[in-house]
């Protein structure tokens, strides 16, 4: 039945990653402009290399034939060339895409440390003040757009207060090689120094940026959580439980908590994805040297080649995520496989 489902959900990703890249392909002919600038990033191209790059890209075939040949080319990392830079536009994605995830990867981790726990306690303390308390905390955080409340965090913890820097990852004074892209970890693993005070110095860059991202994510998960709990608690066996003599603690730990959180790891995937989207607007404000601000300035920039490779790695992202999610929570929840 595992292998099935896993065989089905392999069959899913497939067939949406490449709906993705004729979506992808199809931008070519949607961008204005030249098609074949749009597709190598290349400007002023002589009529030699018109007719060179064409027959090499297959522009003279069908449109089938011109797909197949653009996967060739996403497969084998030849994305074209940026319109701003003229450098490959997949090396630009690799050293973005790194700064991404760790704000996302972090802003995760903050939101299931919090909501989790909260959602907890306003299932179990329901319809008490504490759980009104959680749950208007929730629904503030859930209405609050991320770009005000991004805003709103800098006038206070960096204007006014001056504890927090406003952009950046890391300050200027600090120099950390480049290891794999994510910051904190190579600080850690590097052998500089000025190594425990570039850490904190990154801990600090990364306060105000999480805190913004994990917000949604957090009310969510409270939320979430909240409800899973409060149906598992009102079910049939945790009444037998109860009568069976096991004291309160002893359900909820027991029982409770194992089957209300179940249906997180589904909710995990969900949230990352929507912190990968939202991740952008949080870039913008501060700063930070991410694949979200990198694709806002291409799109000020109408590089279309920048666009495209943007709109490509996001999705396969969110896409892989999800789908990843969904078969980790079905191996734990034997009852999802037979849907």
């Amino acid at each position: 039945m595992m292998l099935r489902h896993l065989a089905r959900r392999t069959f899913l990703l497939a067939f949406v990653l490449m709906a993705l890249t004729v979506f992808s392909f199809s931008l070519n002919y949607m961008f204005p402009g030249d098609l074949l600038s749009n597709i190598t990033g290349l400007r002023d191209i002589s009529n030699e290399q018109r007719q060179e790059l064409s027959l090499a890209m297959g522009l003279d075939q069908g449109y089938l034939q011109q797909y197949i040949d653009y996967t060739r080319r996403i497969v084998a990392g030849e994305w074209g060339l940026s319109f701003s830079s003229q450098q490959p536009v997949l090396a630009e994605v690799r050293s973005v895409l790194p700064a991404t995830i760790e704000l996302a990867t972090y802003a995760l981790v903050l939101s299931l440390f919090l909501g989790i726990p909260s959602g907890i306690i306003a299932a179990v303390r329901k319809e008490k003040w504490l759980d009104h308390t959680i749950s208007g905390f929730a629904l503030v955080g859930y209405s609050v757009p991320v770009f005000w409340w991004a805003l709103l965090l800098i006038m206070v913890f960096s204007l006014q207060l001056g504890w927090l820097p406003t952009s950046g990852r890391i300050g200027v004074l600090y120099e950390i090689p480049h290891t794999t892209g994510l910051m904190l970890i190579d600080i850690w693993l590097s052998d500089l120094p000025y190594k425990h005070a570039a850490f904190r110095d990154a801990i600090i860059h990364l306060t105000l940026p999480t805190l913004v991202l994990a917000t949604y994510p957090t009310t969510v998960m409270m939320r979430f959580v909240r409800e899973s709990m409060i149906n598992v608690l009102e079910q049939n066996y945790i009444k037998t439980a109860r009568a069976k003599g096991l004291n309160r603690a002893q359900v909820l730990l027991k029982h409770g908590l194992r089957n209300a959180l179940l249906p997180v790891t589904r909710q995990i995937g969900l949230q990352f994805s929507t912190l990968i989207t939202l991740a952008m607007l949080t870039e913008v404000v501060f700063s930070w040297p991410g694949l979200g601000q990198w694709l806002i300035d291409s799109i000020y920039q109408r590089n279309y080649t920048a666009i495209q490779a943007g709109v490509l790695v996001i999705s396969t992202l969110v896409i892989v995520v999800n789908i990843s999610t969904e078969v980790l929570h079905t191996f734990f929840n034997p009852l999802a496989r037979k849907f």
